[in-house]
């Protein structure tokens, strides 16, 4: 009965997360469509969590990764406390920085977290580093970097195809284009982020022998939980992290609006694919400053960009800290 409840805890928090992830990361998918007036915040919201929920059931590689990723349950036996604290200290980074208007990592909160809980509940040798760098810091940083490249470059071709046409009516195209582009980025934010608390929920079980640790496996009620979760978090909106992605990074146009969502989109489908854990802010704020810098260097707003690289470094060891702590309290508390 005890583990039972735990249990239950770890859905209840997990769930959470997954709907705080929402809230912070719907600017990601729509904050250039907003800005741009391709489509109205409401519209983009509800556009961004019904493709959420949908991009949630494509794959459930991602789940694998962050579940069986940072400790292995097969080969450590990791408590529901420290999946509880690592839920905990990756919220409550998720809400310091969403106050300050940061658009930071969910993924790399989440990730520190089970880090920071694992490191003081079984030790460093318990974190799989190999698997930690390989499929999920290594994916992390390179990511935002090819959708800055990415970015610039399609906008270059962007620049020549369309350099005799009027201002006013590619303007306008781009804008229709906007609402498709802001629809695949919420569908590859599901197929990504939303499996994420999937693999904590499902790690949770495992740890509760309401699973076997032999296979890793994802009951559907899990994905249409986190799903569900997802989608009501990113209805709810997240508009001071809009702002920031949306007007304070560059004063985008309909075609870097389009560029950005696009290549973001892609590199995130991608990276669903073989598993990596990417960050969709990270993605997709590279992907703007790519955009806005094929036009000049000078559009871009770089300070402001250089304040969220600098949340994006710390956010990791930060809620790996919070999380580490919170584990100890517990610890204390329930033993």
């Amino acid at each position: 009965m005890h583990d039972t409840a735990l249990v239950a805890v770890v859905v209840v928090i997990a769930l959470g997360f997954d709907f705080t992830n929402g809230f912070h990361d719907t600017a990601n998918a729509i904050a250039t469509s907003v800005s741009t007036h391709a489509l109205s915040p409401r519209l983009a919201v509800l556009l961004s969590s019904a493709m959420n929920f949908v991009g949630a059931f494509v794959t459930l590689k991602v789940a694998a990764t962050i579940g069986s990723g940072v400790i292995d349950p097969k080969h450590h036996h990791i408590t529901l406390v420290m999946i509880i604290a690592a839920l905990l200290g990756a919220i409550v980074w998720n809400l310091v920085t969403w106050y300050g208007g940061l658009p930071s990592s969910s993924s790399h909160a989440l990730i520190g977290g089970l880090i920071g809980a694992g490191i003081v509940g079984l030790g460093f040798s318990a974190v799989n580093w190999g698997s930690v760098v390989s499929k999920m810091i290594v994916p992390l940083v390179a990511s935002p970097i090819l959708g800055f490249f990415g970015a610039y470059l399609l906008m270059l071709i962007i620049y020549w195809i369309f350099r005799g046409a009027r201002p006013r009516q590619a303007n306008r195209g781009f804008r229709l284009a906007q609402i498709i582009s802001a629809a695949y980025v919420s569908f590859s934010h599901g197929t990504n982020d939303a499996q994420k608390t999937m693999g904590v929920i499902t790690l949770a079980l495992i740890s509760g022998h309401f699973l076997s640790s032999s296979s890793f496996h994802v009951p559907l009620w899990v994905v249409i939980a986190a799903a569900a979760s997802m989608g009501a978090g990113t209805y709810a909106g997240g508009w001071r992290i809009i702002r920031t992605m949306g007007t304070r990074l560059y004063k985008i146009a309909p075609a870097e609006g389009f560029t950005a969502q696009t290549v973001a989109a892609s590199l995130i489908q991608g990276a669903s694919n073989l598993g990596f854990p990417v960050s969709t802010t990270h993605v997709v704020t590279g992907s703007i400053l790519g955009a806005g810098a094929s036009e000049s260097a000078s559009a871009v707003r770089w300070g402001v960009g250089l304040n969220i690289i600098a949340a994006w470094i710390i956010t990791l060891p930060m809620a790996a800290i919070f999380a580490g702590a919170i584990y100890f309290v517990l610890h204390f508390i329930t033993r």
